[in-house]
């Protein structure tokens, strides 16, 4: 009889700990949403940066390159999306530097990133574009006097800096992912891993918007 009653005990413990376990990984699951996913480490690494609410349950990952004008043009749009639905977006960006010496722009911002002025470097890189990559042709020597105008940010410091071998980790590690995921011209966007099938303004609005429906089903999104 007792062995019966140590049986059953065994099993309910058993159940009580499948079901633990269960329920811990689906609330962890609704907790994290998209980063819960397997594959989520190929939109998002750690060395990331993030722009965004850690709390937001919409991950817009960008694949980008410095030099490339769409990403300029897009950039103002994005924000403005963001904007539009605070708390609700998290913007991944991550490197596809296709254009040749584009990669010595992403490692500029990756210096910036060590003096807190990332954002601040990539507006002025995008606002200034078109006098230093001209014909997408980047060319580091005429990025400079337009970094001089980001407030606080020690050119002489980035110069040293962006020459770190962990930018090139980083960049080779944004490409492999790229790669991957198919990424074959910039800007390339993802909402909680769903690729921008048709690009476009309206097609990428229409996108996040879906996905902030989804994972916030009782709001008003802003259309």
């Amino acid at each position: 009889m007792k062995y019966a009653i140590f049986g059953i005990s065994c099993l309910a413990l058993l159940f009580a700990f499948v079901f633990g376990t269960s329920y811990y990984k689906k609330q962890q699951a609704e907790k994290l949403g998209f980063m819960a996913q397997e594959n989520a480490s190929l939109f998002i690494r750690d060395h990331s940066q993030t722009l965004g609410s850690d709390d937001a349950k919409v991950y817009l990952v960008e694949f980008m390159d410095p030099a490339c004008e769409t990403c300029a043009a897009f950039s103002t749009f994005v924000k403005q999306i963001m904007d539009a639905n605070p708390g609700k977006i998290k913007l991944v960006i991550r490197y596809a530097p296709f254009h040749k010496g584009a990669d010595d722009f992403v490692r500029i911002l990756e210096a910036s990133k060590k003096q807190g002025k990332y954002w601040e470097t990539l507006d002025a890189m995008y606002k200034s574009q078109r006098y230093w990559a001209s014909h997408h042709k980047p060319d580091l020597t005429k990025i400079w006097p337009f970094l001089s105008r980001v407030e606080g940010l020690d050119l002489q410091k980035i110069k040293i800096d962006m020459s770190d071998p962990a930018f090139t980790k980083i960049i080779e590690q944004d490409l492999a992912d790229a790669k991957v995921l198919n990424v074959r011209k910039t800007p390339g966007f993802f909402a909680n891993g769903k690729p921008l099938q048709n690009f476009g303004y309206q097609q990428l609005q229409d996108l996040i918007q879906s996905e902030i429906r989804a994972q916030y089903p009782t709001s008003t999104t802003a259309e």
